[in-house]
């Protein structure tokens, strides 16, 4: 900076240009102090935003990838450090029915023999059935030679997955207690890069940024993609049961039956322990919520042994296609589930059963996984087997774009995620919403359809089969 004196001016003008340099040397020494106490905004190729099963997992799915190895990615995870998972402690509330798809996932990964070696309970055959008819339907693979599903406690999943995360490291990070604030997508900024800022301030930018962030995601908020939603006017309840079971008896039978006011079902844990997934209304679930430990054993047993109204035209329909095929009837072949005899102590939990569907899970510089782009009820257990769905095909799709030659989060490739994803999701949604939909109600005429609809699945093994298919991923 160049300062003309003039003579004239004298003492008076260089005290003037003195404090003038004094001000900006002021003000540049601030701005330096300010550029040093606010650290760098960190790029990273991937943010995964939000953790639990799905998102974890697809950290781990991506350290197993050739292509994705290499990497540098953020898993940003609201809740706590993990804490691990305790195999010789009481069974967790919360569980999963795991697809064979989901299995092979883990298998892929690394994860499955920590689970194994953990604990899981093996489900060789499922029973459901109507509780205004005789229909029922059961699936099981011949001779029993293979699982229909597996269950496992949420925090096993988690345990194994985070292992595969943590030995990826320093690639890889988990950063706890992270919250996103928002996001700036690339096409709204003009910049080549996502930017996200956290709850605490802290900004990091990406070249994909990834939702799973559950079903109130900030991510998808900022994608601008329409959402259908709404809620069912139900709850869940869980709840881990003792059962009166002679030693040497398996347990490995999953039971379902529908309600008038919505499904119970009983998934093995051990062969002494179940758990409970009760759907049902809001102000019964509170009821169930509120009783007595042995008074909410015997509404159980109540639930799974009472008669309901049946529709005679229903009994007759069903009594002629069970002659038709041969069959004496439906009641030959049912079983009952044993007896509950206890409430494990603190178990019981609950919460709000809804439906949700993003109609577009990509756009330039993000994608959504599990429940952030889908999310249904809980009566066929595929909730979180399609989110592990989703990490299978977002996870080869970014290899392929990756090696390809494109940019992680171009949407000329993630379309692709987005079109295999939607072609598998949405049908198995559908269906979910209609059972739920045809079983909410004591209407005779309806009662009769269902009711054919269930025993003619089950004397037709090609459709039947087709069914089990689907479910097993």
């Amino acid at each position: 900076m160049l300062v003309l004196l003039r003579k004239k001016s004298g003492a008076s003008t260089v005290t003037q240009v003195c404090g003038i340099a004094k001000r900006l040397l002021a003000t540049t020494s601030s701005e330096t102090t300010t550029a040093k106490s606010s650290p760098a905004e960190e790029h990273y190729d991937i943010i995964i935003g939000g953790g639990g099963m799905v998102g974890t997992t697809l950290a781990a799915a991506m350290t197993k990838n050739t292509t994705l190895a290499d990497k540098k990615v953020l898993l940003l995870e609201a809740a706590p450090e993990f804490k691990g998972f305790n195999a010789s402690g009481p069974f967790l509330n919360r569980v999963s029915a795991i697809n064979q798809s989901s299995i092979d996932l883990f298998k892929s990964i690394d994860a499955w023999p920590r689970i194994e070696a953990a604990r899981y309970k093996a489900v060789k055959q499922m029973q459901v059935w109507e509780a205004n008819s005789d229909a029922l339907i059961q699936f099981q693979h011949d001779n029993f030679a293979s699982d229909v599903a597996c269950i496992i406690e949420n925090n096993l999943i988690l345990d194994a997955v985070y292992a595969r995360v943590r030995e990826a490291a320093p690639n890889y990070k988990v950063l706890n207690k992270a919250r996103i604030q928002c996001v700036s997508l690339p096409r709204e900024s003009g910049a080549s890069n996502t930017r996200v800022q956290l709850q605490d301030g802290r900004t990091f930018s990406c070249e994909l940024l990834i939702g799973a962030d559950g079903g109130n995601s900030v991510v998808r908020k900022q994608m601008g993609v329409d959402v259908l939603s709404f809620n069912y006017d139900r709850m869940g309840l869980v709840a881990n049961l003792d059962l009166n079971i002679e030693d040497g008896c398996d347990n490995s039978v999953a039971w379902q039956r529908f309600l008038p006011s919505g499904p119970i079902a009983l998934l093995p844990l051990s062969d002494k322990q179940s758990s409970l997934v009760w759907s049902t209304t809001v102000p019964h679930a509170r009821q169930l919520l509120a009783m007595e430990p042995s008074q909410f054993v015997d509404a159980i047993n109540e639930a799974f042994c009472r008669q309901y109204p049946r529709p005679d035209v229903a009994d007759k329909a069903l009594q002629a296609v069970n002659a038709f095929f041969g069959n004496k009837g439906s009641q030959h072949l049912r079983q009952y589930p044993p007896r509950v005899s206890g409430l494990q102590e603190r178990s019981r939990a609950t919460f709000p059963l809804g439906f949700l569907h993003a109609s577009s899970y990509v756009c330039n510089g993000a994608a959504l996984v599990g429940d952030a782009a889908h999310r249904i009820h809980p009566l066929a257990g595929q909730g979180v087997n399609l989110g592990f769905g989703d990490v299978r095909h977002l996870v080869k799709t970014l290899a392929e774009g990756a090696y390809a030659g494109f940019k992680l989060g171009d949407t000329q490739h993630l379309i692709k995620y987005e079109r295999k994803c939607l072609a598998k999701n949405v049908p198995i949604m559908i269906g979910v919403h209609g059972l739920h939909s045809v079983y909410s109600t004591q209407f005779s005429p309806v009662v009769l359809l269902r009711s054919l609809g269930l025993q003619l699945t089950e004397n037709l093994p090609p459709i039947k089969n087709l069914f089990m298919k689907s479910a097993m991923g």
